[in-house]
């Protein structure tokens, strides 16, 4: 859809400069695909846990591993090429960078736990579905970051609220 192509990870081993796994799966990347990338590849996973990328066929085909060549780059050098490990093969925006900073997490458990709580209060109301959080819910805890932030904002007018709730108008 951005204009990358999508294959099979043995086509596309050769082809790419950077693997992220995002596949929730384990062994996406093994031995046969390290085999083809280029020299000087780099490797990563956000998907799930470090089971992605298969660790030890990485291991077994390097004669020499440099660790923390840079901060969270590992180099694993192979007869013919480097391949480069980014956090150890562990989720890489968790590991490697910001993740999910406290400032984000609080709002995401603020909106689980409450859920929760809406739908053990509810739940005799509830149809045995699948529901939103109720959008009060949401624009509370919006409201409580901001003002625990100390940020203030318009509110909106009923106007900007149509436009925002309707497909008519706009793109």
């Amino acid at each position: 859809m951005d204009g990358f192509q999508v294959m099979p990870m043995q086509a596309a081993a050769s082809l790419g400069d950077l693997f992220c796994t995002l596949t929730g799966d384990i062994n996406v990347i093994r031995a046969e695909h390290f085999k083809l990338m280029k020299h000087g590849a780099i490797v990563c996973n956000s998907g799930h846990f470090d089971v992605e990328i298969n660790i030890n066929d990485l291991k077994k085909l390097a004669h020499k591993i440099n660790k923390n060549i840079r901060n969270n780059v590992d180099e694993y050098v192979l007869k013919d090429k480097s391949i480069y490990l980014l956090a150890e093969g562990r989720l890489i925006n968790l590991a490697a960078a910001e993740g999910h900073p406290a400032s984000v997490m609080d709002m995401s458990f603020a909106t689980q736990a409450l859920a929760t709580e809406f739908v053990v209060k509810n739940y005799k109301k509830l149809a045995k579905k699948v529901y939103n959080v109720p959008v009060e819910l949401e624009q509370w805890i919006a409201d409580l970051k901001l003002k625990s932030m100390g940020v203030a904002i318009d509110k909106l007018t009923k106007e900007q609220e149509k436009y925002l709730s309707a497909w008519e108008v706009g793109t």
